[in-house]
């Protein structure tokens, strides 16, 4: 612990990485407050379109502690979901050649698109590793909140390319073979999707990354168009031939709006927003920590998918040493309550009778 020698004010510097392998050795009984970290779920079906769609990022009861660790099952998810999406574009779009479907073509360049965006997001997790130097002193981690706007814009841009060629299928219409090829791609579009999306999902929570959260999502939505081009082909079937393109317009739709929670979430971390329970659990920790009078300011941020902050406290008025031992224990207390938390900086303040 480094501490400023100023008996008005020290200082407690958390790394949590260090403090990680001796925080379960204290002997000290902590009674951890954990009430204000509950979220606020929405209920019924809106709730379920929620959780489906702008699922939560942070989920510290099953979270990876270590960065590197997280780092390193972050990029793991990314390579598997790579392969799996760009087998999945392989067959769709050889389906889209023997069949002439527009909104499987808009669903296969919606998966490549997805495939490709795992590109800068791996990048940014090897980059995240880098340790901070002279330029860079708070360290790499936010590559990762900017390779999440470029899977935003990736995301955008495909919706664009999908509406373009089902508005030209429309004015031009052609007619479309081997529909049944056409459902088949469309249900191997969904599954690959789905499997992707639960992977991609729930690693970004373990490791708290909203970019790959967003990535998750993003193919999960990929999944729900590939459903839709089932649906375009089986209205064909049916004796209506503008359902195909109807229905990549509607894809591309889809893709814009269901985007807007992803932007939000993107945004905020680009703003330094974090939840707000997470700010509720850090002051509950330590307002529960013995000597601690009062909270008179805490700030939190993500640094790609790691928390780092400052804080002020109000302590009892003593010897600098029991301060010393009220801050430290403020800063264990702390790395339970938020195991993705890296660099806690507390400065205390003397309580006045």
């Amino acid at each position: 612990m480094n501490t400023t020698e100023r008996p008005d004010a020290p200082v407690a510097r958390h790394d949590h990485d260090h403090d990680h392998d001796h925080d379960h050795d204290h002997d000290h009984d902590h009674d951890h407050d954990h009430d204000g970290h509950s979220h606020k779920h929405h209920t019924g079906f809106k709730g379920w379109l929620f959780e489906l769609f702008v699922p939560h990022t942070h989920d510290s009861a099953d979270s990876i502690d270590d960065a590197l660790e997280s780092s390193v099952q972050g990029v793991r998810a990314l390579k598997i979901s790579l392969f799996l999406l760009l087998g999945t574009t392989v067959l769709q779009f050889l389906v889209v050649l023997i069949s002439g479907s527009v909104a499987l073509l808009a669903d296969s360049i919606h998966n490549f698109s997805d495939a490709l965006t795992a590109v800068p997001l791996w990048i940014a997790f090897i980059l995240g590793r880098r340790a901070a130097n002279r330029r860079y002193t708070y360290g790499y981690g936010r590559a990762e909140d900017l390779a999440g706007l470029f899977i935003v814009a990736v995301v955008a841009l495909s919706a664009v390319v999908a509406a373009w060629q089902s508005i030209d299928r429309l004015v031009h219409p052609q007619p479309l073979h081997n529909l049944w090829w056409v459902i088949a791609a469309g249900l191997i579009g969904f599954a690959g999707n789905e499997a992707v999306a639960v992977y991609r999902i729930r690693v970004g929570r373990q490791i708290g990354s909203a970019a790959l959260v967003a990535d998750g999502v993003h193919a999960r939505i990929d999944g729900f168009t590939s459903l839709a081009v089932v649906l375009g082909a089986g209205g064909v079937m049916l004796g209506f031939p503008l359902a195909d393109p109807i229905v990549g317009l509607l894809i591309s739709a889809a893709i814009i709006v269901l985007l807007w929670g992803t932007v939000r979430s993107i945004g905020r971390r680009l703003m330094d927003g974090i939840e707000p329970e997470l700010a509720d659990t850090a002051m509950a920790a330590l307002r529960g920590t013995s000597g601690v009078v009062e909270v008179e300011r805490l700030q939190l941020r993500w640094v790609g998918h790691r928390l780092q902050g400052t804080a002020t406290v109000t302590t009892l008025d003593g010897p600098l040493s029991e301060v010393e031992h009220t801050l430290d224990e403020a800063r264990h207390r702390l790395g339970h309550a938020l195991p993705k938390l890296d660099d806690m900086v507390i400065q205390a303040t003397a309580a006045h009778a």
